[in-house]
């Protein structure tokens, strides 16, 4: 999945599903409308720092709205993974006035909860540790009874937990906000987090947009914790589901945590089933006010509106919000590495291969060759990999690239992922990718490779413009994380600048096999023998040396 260049969550493509003939002339007749995208984008900021994008559209009475959040995986820490993302979820349980039926009977209720859930925990850390000193009958072991009597307290206090619970659970509103969007025709409401940004997405009919405002703003300045522990176990019930029970959500997690040694990109979004199951409302309350305030926002309204009016709409329900301090920024860098990584994961699964190599965040001038090198080697069914490894050699089943893995905004992975034709191996298909990254280094790309690139990015920027949704996605998404939606505009003249010389060069300097790290999905072994998919090859491939 390409996550950055200029078409977010755009999916990798195994086969083009509109013509080169189509693409161009979409291209051609879309691209005047994006080069003038720079006057028809109006910006302003709100006195707490909040940042608006208007962009009238108004073939239609619609709108869509994005507002992205300079927070995400990147912003956490050991202890508290999957904090960003539990807080995403928590978003939607409402406010003082959203949500619930009697705010004032529940506000006890939620504190009471919190402090049996810390009871809760004291005890259970308790228990343990007079468990370990009887077993270790040191002398200083304490008598039977008191062990009897912790796990007394601590059976009372899951009681009153349950009941307090129970009692909160009558005096919610279930999915009100939700209903309420959806009551005055709401489509496309959610909400994502990824390693650098959070989003909240929603289109509506036009005049809807003062209901939108009204609530998003409640939701800013008021957001409650409500049904805190329920929402908690939904988020393992997630993980399980991803990660924990999804072979390739193992790999890929396995992976990232192998390639990355320091940066927080190691970590995975959802977070660590331990850190998940320890988080607490205090946790995202306090994660909450560091990172959500008005001055880490961008929203971004387009569709049928008048921009003034929009703006004064703005002012009235988000001016009032104080503005919060600076969040703290990320100063973790990732060393350099200095020789090659690899690991195996084990799943009843068929065979999956990982490479990475590490590479330089969004706005290096690096990047932008990457984006690419993306394109040569998995855009569609002419791409190098899919035609020669897919196509000709029959090695793999499928093959592609992300040109910025996990994240764009700080140093990040150029991945390649393929899977094995049956019966070839992984270790058949890894030295196949490297012939190609060889070619990369020593033969200069053609004219015509370039051009499709070119093409190839045109038409994609077209395709994510042309709605609402989708501009509203790139505006908000590319002003967080780069600084200034006209990122948009600027790259696509950067990318087309690439010469030949360029991709050697980068090819030369970064794909090479000290940085490299290199994850193989293979079966359980039996008797110390994978009985699957080959473990890591006693000698390497050849190729991808420097």
């Amino acid at each position: 999945m390409r996550t950055h260049r200029l078409c977010l969550n755009v999916s990798r493509r195994m086969v083009v599903g509109v013509s080169l003939v189509v693409c161009l002339v979409a291209a051609t007749a879309g691209l005047g409308w994006a080069n003038g995208l720079e006057n028809r984008v109006i910006e302003r900021k709100l006195a707490n720092g909040l940042t608006v994008l208007l962009v009238e559209r108004h073939q239609a009475p619609i709108l869509s709205i994005n507002m992205t959040f300079g927070v995400g995986g990147i912003n956490e820490q050991t202890g508290r993974t999957g904090v960003a993302h539990l807080y995403e979820h928590m978003a939607f349980k409402g406010t003082r006035t959203i949500g619930t039926l009697d705010f004032v009977r529940e506000q006890p209720l939620l504190e009471r909860l919190e402090r049996l859930n810390a009871t809760i925990v004291s005890l259970e850390h308790q228990i343990a540790e007079e468990r370990l000193r009887l077993q270790a009958r040191d002398g200083s072991s304490p008598s039977l009874p008191v062990l009897t009597q912790l796990e007394q307290d601590l059976a009372q206090a899951q009681q009153a937990f349950k009941d307090a619970q129970s009692q909160a659970a009558d005096l919610v509103r279930t999915n009100e906000m939700p209903q309420l969007y959806q009551r005055h025709g709401a489509v496309g409401l959610n909400a994502s987090t990824s390693k650098d940004v959070t989003r909240y997405v929603v289109s509506l009919p036009a005049n809807r947009l003062p209901l939108w405002a009204a609530i998003e703003a409640d939701r800013m300045a008021h957001p409650i914790l409500r049904e805190f522990f329920k929402e908690r176990a939904v988020v393992m019930e997630e993980r399980r589901l991803r990660t924990d029970d999804n072979p390739h959500g193992l790999l890929y997690e396995a992976f990232t945590a192998a390639a990355f040694q320091a940066h927080p990109y190691k970590f995975p979004t959802i977070g660590w089933a331990s850190d998940i199951l320890n988080l607490t409302p205090e946790d995202t309350r306090e994660f909450f006010h560091t990172y959500y305030g008005p001055a880490n926002a961008v929203v971004a309204i387009v569709g049928d509106i008048n921009a003034e009016e929009v703006f004064q709409l703005v002012e009235r329900h988000f001016g009032g919000i104080p503005r919060n301090g600076a969040p703290p920024r990320v100063v973790t860098e990732e060393p350099l590495q200095r020789g090659e990584r690899r690991l195996e994961v084990e799943f009843d699964a068929e065979p999956v291969l990982l490479i990475g190599y590490h590479k330089p965040g969004i706005g290096h001038p690096d990047d932008f060759v990457f984006d690419a090198i993306d394109s040569i080697l998995s855009e569609g069914v002419t791409s190098r990999l899919y035609r020669n490894l897919v196509r000709e050699k029959r090695v793999a089943a499928s093959v592609g690239t992300s040109a910025s893995y996990p994240g764009a905004q700080a140093a990040n992975l150029f991945v390649i992922s393929a899977v094995p034709l049956a019966p070839q191996t992984t270790q058949e298909v890894e030295a196949a990718i490297y012939e190609e990254i060889d070619k990369l280094k020593t033969e200069p790309v053609s004219k015509e490779e370039l051009e499709k690139v070119l093409n190839n990015l045109d038409a994609d920027l077209v395709r994510s413009l042309r709605s609402n949704s989708g501009l509203a996605s790139q505006l908000t998404y590319f002003h967080t994380i780069a600084g200034d939606w006209r990122y948009i505009l600027q790259a696509r003249d950067r990318i087309a600048a690439v010469t030949p010389a360029d991709i050697q060069r980068v090819a030369r300097q970064y794909l090479v096999q000290s940085n490299r790290t290199v994850a193989n999905l293979v079966k359980p072994r039996t008797n110390g023998e994978a009985t699957g998919g080959p473990s890591a090859p006693s000698v390497r491939p050849k190729g991808g040396t420097p």
